[in-house]
């Protein structure tokens, strides 16, 4: 069982801030580098989380020397916007594209390819595919919107895009309803250009439950994903935390011990890290990564029995290991998941990344809690052998209903960490919130010492 302690504002020995709008400059180890403040992007839809939903993937993506991003602005158009790094200008292009705003599902999703080419998925909740890529490589210009392989692409929700060492791309959503659904894989050949593919059904619900995941792909290439049941759309029946891998780009699927799995992955067959009962306030759809050992991590909250809801990063490579480590933190005040759509939770969905150094991982814990005044925070363990956390809040003001998404690329490839910041609002059940367009920062940076060696 995990042991949770209360959220406390101790000081984080090498973490540095700098107050500006909209502007984080964090050292998580080593000495401060300056660098300048991040740039507003634009204003955006804000009466929904619909641009801040953790489980985009990615709002941020970086390629090269060219990092990019999407958000729907205050009609619901789809933005696009890419920057030289580290501090060129935001380029901003507002296409002819415009998504179901009012529902926080429909988010978008980016990816950028081995050859530069940018990819999109927007405005899905049970609905037919909208894809488009870009027409050259870097350009923001979409082309028309496509199909990827024609098959069971009139029922998605939840797509998110994932690239491998290789560039080539993988591409994951349901098909079918909450709580009735089955998970889908296509992979992109980077060379040929082309969509194919692997697993019509990966993560089979049996027509009664699917599945909601938070997948990876690691600096080595492994591809983890983890998961919680639902057996009806009412977010209660959420339980259990299941695990699998593949290390051959998503064409076979092991288990933690390397056993094969038999797919597609059901109920019965699945590896369990933990057994959740339902009505534990499990959440869904959080965030995992993997170390430079290839072992993964996952962060989630539930209420253990008689308990406040408690946020857990955590490794996988054994349920021991999982169900072993101690808690980020304990939200004192309860709150209830159950019902169905989109909720207004006082604590946002966490990222959890992972960072080894001279022998030791670290683990970052973004998220934002109600009674931490809405601010982005971020919880740090320097050495999970000896498991000790730090929070800090980034010097932010409220963010409403934000929830925390990063560029994945740029994480692995430099060690920087860059969050997409607007504050959002978000009320039960699809409702809204009467806030005006609010402001997007795209590139707030965390660096960590890594980076500088």
């Amino acid at each position: 069982m995990a042991h949770a302690f209360p959220l406390a504002a101790r000081p984080l020995n090498g973490l540095y801030k700098a107050s500006a709008a909209l502007s984080i400059l964090l050292l998580l180890a080593g000495p401060l580098r300056a660098q300048a403040p991040a740039s507003v992007v634009g204003y955006g839809w804000a009466r929904n989380a619909v641009n801040t939903a953790v489980f985009r993937k990615n709002s941020l993506a970086t390629f090269k020397n060219e990092q990019f991003t999407a958000f729907y602005d205050s009609a619901g158009y789809l933005v696009l916007a890419k920057r030289t790094l580290p501090r060129g200008p935001w380029q901003v292009q507002k296409t002819a594209y415009r998504g179901h705003v009012e529902d926080a599902h429909n988010d978008i999703s980016l990816m950028v390819d081995g050859a530069g080419y940018l990819h999109i998925a927007y405005d899905h909740h049970n609905n037919r595919l909208h894809y488009n890529r870009g027409l050259r490589p870097g350009a923001l210009a979409l082309g028309p919107m496509l199909p990827m392989t024609g098959q069971q692409e009139d029922k998605v929700s939840d797509p998110e895009f994932h690239r491998f060492p290789s560039g080539d791309l993988a591409f994951l959503y349901r098909e079918g309803g909450s709580g009735n659904g089955n998970l889908v894989m296509n992979r992109y050949d980077v060379k040929n250009q082309r969509w194919t593919r692997l697993h019509t059904v990966l993560i089979d619900g049996q027509g009664q439950r699917n599945a909601y995941w938070q997948a990876a792909v690691d600096e080595q290439g492994t591809f983890h994903i983890s998961w919680v049941w639902r057996e009806t759309p009412d977010v209660a029946t959420n339980h259990d935390l299941a695990y699998a891998r593949s290390r051959d780009g998503g064409r076979t699927r092991q288990k933690s011990t390397g056993e094969a799995y038999q797919l597609p992955i059901t109920e019965a067959t699945a590896e369990y890290a933990l057994r959740i009962p339902q009505k534990s306030e499990l959440i869904n759809q959080t965030s995992m990564c993997g170390d430079a050992q290839g072992r993964p991590y996952i962060a989630t909250y539930w209420r253990p029995a008689g308990r406040a809801a408690v946020p857990v990063p955590a490794g996988v490579p054994r349920r021991q290991a999982l169900a072993g480590q101690p808690s980020v933190a304990a939200h004192p005040t309860p709150f209830s998941l159950s019902g169905g759509g989109t909720e207004k939770i006082p604590i946002a969905r966490p990222q959890v990344l992972v960072r080894t150094l001279a022998g030791k991982t670290a683990v970052y814990v973004v998220f934002r809690d109600a009674e931490r005044g809405d601010k982005a925070s971020l919880a740090t363990c320097p050495d999970l052998a000896r498991p000790q956390w730090a929070v800090q809040d980034f010097p932010t003001a409220g963010l409403g209903n934000w929830e925390p998404t990063y560029d994945t690329e740029r994480w692995k490839q430099t060690k920087v960490l860059n969050l997409f910041i607007q504050r959002t609002g978000q009320g039960d059940g699809e409702t809204l919130e009467g806030l005006p367009p609010a402001r997007i920062g795209a590139g707030v940076d965390a660096v960590s010492a890594a980076s500088r060696r």
